[in-house]
């Protein structure tokens, strides 16, 4: 019998070598590099029968049904609610809400008369269920499975009769196949534990929701195969010492992407927050200099946002430029067009650029908005309190 080949895979990035490394040259990361075993390649004479090809006019045409998740922001991300044998992938920051929003969604399910099983790799059952009593909700309905090997819990997954409907895994990166011999958490590990569990999914038509965790740098644990097999991708965003939640949609293959849900965290977990303009807006002072309002899409939903500025002296060779919620590259550009085209002396001013409530812009055309909190700062002058600003600010000062 051939012995197998051994490759050495990146558990960081997923990149491999035929022999271990120290050092990863695609990462950079050290000692990261786990043996596996190279699977033999199928014979073609054992391949099954091909498939007779059909015309894309020849496929039957159907509306795939919706399963209502109990959360109409939810809903809104995913494009109307879960599609029967979905597969979707969540990630964030560690304790920004991601398993009180899976709980609650667990329960949901479980209030419209569903069959939701929460398999737990990470907390004991203890834990989940005092979460559950803390969020006040019903403990009846969901079943829980505290297990990290995927052959167990295949076997409560298919077991004859079970008739779940709804399937959570906390976490993927915290489930492991014995017979790899790879560590949890590694590329081989999260690949195959993800592929056996979506086959699953897509076999019963149930839908799967995966917990992914996050690297220091903000991506998602293990190879970027994970996000690729996966229907849908959201991120939970938020910081820790503020209430509101972000929920964005970066892939949906069942409806659009950078879809936007926002909520806040209470002591009953995460709530819907149906005007979100008026959260960001609710704080705002009425007449204070550097602030402006603009409106922003964020999916197919127009949001109004806070944009503050401060301009001050600055005692350093080189100003600052500092940013929370902005492109700090965007802000620096439009300093320098106030600059040459306004003739602003902000040469030696120290900017600040904030957007108010936690959110986020990318866009350009909130350039606009960014230029008018820094010359409002600039003056002392206030921005009136009904005026919205949008547009995008060329290096030519002319406004798009």
């Amino acid at each position: 019998m051939a012995k197998a080949k051994i490759r050495y895979v990146c558990r960081e990035c997923g990149w491999q070598s035929p022999v271990s490394l120290g050092r990863c040259p695609e990462c950079q990361a050290w000692n990261s590099f786990d043996a596996m075993e190279e699977a033999p390649a199928a014979s073609a004479r054992t391949s099954p029968k091909a498939k007779t090809a059909l015309r894309l006019s020849e496929v039957p045409a159907g509306e795939t049904a919706r399963i209502p998740t109990g959360m109409g922001e939810l809903d809104r991300v995913l494009g109307g609610g879960l599609v029967p044998g979905a597969v979707i992938l969540l990630s964030g920051e560690p304790g920004v809400g991601k398993s009180t929003l899976l709980l609650q969604v667990a329960c949901g399910a479980a209030a419209l008369g569903g069959r939701p099983l929460y398999v737990t790799g990470e907390e004991s059952p203890a834990q989940v269920r005092l979460r559950a009593e803390r969020l006040g909700l019903g403990l009846d309905g969901i079943y829980l499975l505290a297990e990290t090997e995927i052959p167990k819990a295949l076997e409560v997954l298919g077991a004859p009769g079970a008739g779940w409907t709804l399937l959570i895994v906390d976490s993927v990166q915290a489930m492991r196949i014995p017979e790899l011999g790879a560590a949890s958490g590694s590329p081989a590990q999260i690949r195959e534990c993800a592929g056996a569990l979506t086959s699953l999914a897509k076999e019963k038509g149930m839908p799967l929701w995966l917990v992914g965790h996050i690297t220091k740098e903000g991506n998602i644990a293990g190879p970027k195969l994970l996000e690729h097999m996966v229907d849908t991708v959201l991120y939970l965003e938020g910081e820790k010492d503020r209430p509101v939640r972000i929920l964005r949609s970066f892939k949906n293959r069942f409806g659009a992407v950078n879809e936007v849900g926002v909520f806040e965290m209470g002591g009953r977990g995460l709530g819907e927050v149906r005007s979100p303009s008026e959260l960001f807006l609710a704080e705002r002072l009425a007449g204070a200099a550097g602030s402006s309002v603009c409106p922003v899409l964020e999916g197919r939903r127009p949001l109004l946002l806070e944009i503050q500025a401060l301009v001050s002296h600055s005692p350093l060779p080189v100003p600052r430029r500092q940013t929370l919620g902005a492109d700090p590259a965007r802000v620096s550009l439009l300093a320098a067009v106030l600059e040459k085209k306004v003739r602003l002396k902000l040469y030696d001013r120290d900017i600040f650029v904030n957007v108010a409530g936690g959110a986020r812009i990318s866009e350009p055309a909130a350039d606009l908005a960014i230029s008018a909190a820094i010359v409002s700062s600039w003056f002392e002058e206030p921005v009136p309190p009904d005026v919205a600003i949008l547009g995008e600010v060329g290096l030519a000062g002319e406004v798009r």
